[in-house]
């Protein structure tokens, strides 16, 4: 196994950390500060704030800051759009972890029923109900 140099460190940061200030986080993203706060103001990008109002920029804000800056230059989605498909993204995370965290239960019930269900022979014998008559 090979050992990393002692003034390389392992970069593993939590993709929610709110660590930037807004002059970092506009340089990683490309962008000017005042770009930051308007997109805050709009609601695309919502920082974290600390106590004395100042705005602290996650990994993942960066990220978003990035793919707002690829929509507008690179595709042509105005603003407006760029927040909708935002809404539709989150939305679609959120119902698609809904899907893992229902189909888990479903998985453990199931399990549990396994134990519970005895296999029952076909046959083709047809069987008729009929209803006692109802006074």
């Amino acid at each position: 196994m090979t050992e990393r140099p002692k003034n390389q460190r392992d970069v593993s940061l939590d993709p929610d950390a709110q660590i930037f200030v807004i002059s970092v986080a506009a340089e990683l993203a490309g962008m000017h500060a005042q770009t930051l706060r308007n997109y805050d103001r709009l609601g695309l990008v919502t920082p974290h704030r600390t106590t004395g109002g100042g705005r602290r920029y996650s990994p993942r804000d960066v990220a978003l800051l990035r793919e707002v800056q690829r929509l507008s230059q690179d595709e042509g989605v105005n603003l407006a759009g760029i927040k909708r498909i935002i809404e539709l993204t989150n939305q679609v995370e959120a119902l698609q972890h809904r899907v893992r965290e229902l189909a888990e239960e479903i998985a453990t019930v199931h399990a549990g029923y396994r134990r519970e269900l005895v296999p029952i022979p076909r046959n083709n014998a047809l069987v008729v109900w009929k209803p006692r008559n109802q006074r």
